[in-house]
């Protein structure tokens, strides 16, 4: 599983994927898993490979809504070298897989040198924005079957598969919607033929319906995700990332994935 699973990663030359390669360390994340709460600091930054993490603002009553969300086409704690040095929103693993983690640290050394990663994160910011402002708009002005279908969309592009791991309580949270709105919508949809749900998984089987139902707001997001990122770069030669390296982490998640099939049952 080489870095350039990710993204960003696969964004950077080569001599500057070099530098921080020894660096890397591949980590399985479990769903549910906390990253960062409001106010920690952050020693590391997570690439994800195969997973999606929701980045969550809350307000003083306990409730919360996802502003973004992020999986292989980004990177969780853009404050560790945006300067801000504390985490503003809670950063929940959604669906669970792996991730490259860097120290931070390790990331600002290559940020400071003004070149290609200091220019790629910047419009991997700018990026976030246009994501965080249009989830914004799109929660005040849209029905709640269109945030269904953005959400479903925006976590398609970020997965392997066309099955997302969620609830209804959990995508109603993330939302910031009821329970009940969500049920609703997800129903319309499985009528539809766009969408199977079942045990905590939906499965989306006709994602070009599942475009025509969403709003403008996937649409628009994904315009400015194509022009901010450029194009991937050739792959670096990564034949010394042996499995040895990461069969911590892959017992890890084999472990995760038993528990939660014991769950399920």
């Amino acid at each position: 599983m080489a870095p350039q699973l990710n993204q960003l990663l696969a964004a950077l030359p080569s001599e500057v994927l070099q530098r921080i390669y020894p660096y890397l360390e591949m980590v399985a994340l479990p769903i549910g898993e906390v990253l960062y709460e409001p106010g920690d600091g952050r020693r590391h930054v997570y690439f994800p490979v195969d997973c999606t993490v929701s980045l969550l603002q809350g307000i003083e009553n306990g409730a919360s809504a996802e502003v973004s969300m992020v999986g292989k086409e980004g990177i969780v704690g853009i404050s560790a070298f945006m300067g801000g040095d504390y985490c503003q929103w809670r950063a929940v693993v959604q669906n669970a897989g792996f991730a490259y983690r860097l120290l931070g640290h390790k990331l600002n050394d290559e940020f400071s040198r003004h070149g290609d990663m200091l220019r790629l994160m910047l419009r991997y910011t700018q990026l976030q924005i246009v994501q965080m402002s249009q989830t914004a708009a799109c929660n005040r002005h849209h029905s709640i079957d269109q945030q269904v279908c953005r959400w479903l969309l925006q976590s398609l592009d970020r997965l392997p598969s066309s099955t997302i791991t969620v609830t209804q309580e959990s995508l109603a949270n993330a939302l910031g919607v009821r329970r009940e709105g969500v049920t609703l919508a997800a129903g319309k949809l499985c009528k539809l033929g766009v969408i199977e749900y079942g045990r905590g998984k939906i499965t989306v089987v006709n994602r070009a319906r599942l475009e025509s139902l969403s709003c403008e707001c996937y649409a628009v997001v994904k315009k400015e995700g194509n022009r901010l990122l450029p194009a991937v770069q050739q792959p670096l030669n990564t034949s010394g990332w042996t499995r040895a390296r990461f069969e911590p982490a892959m017992n890890k998640a084999l472990t995760m994935q038993g528990v939660d099939r014991l769950a399920a049952a």
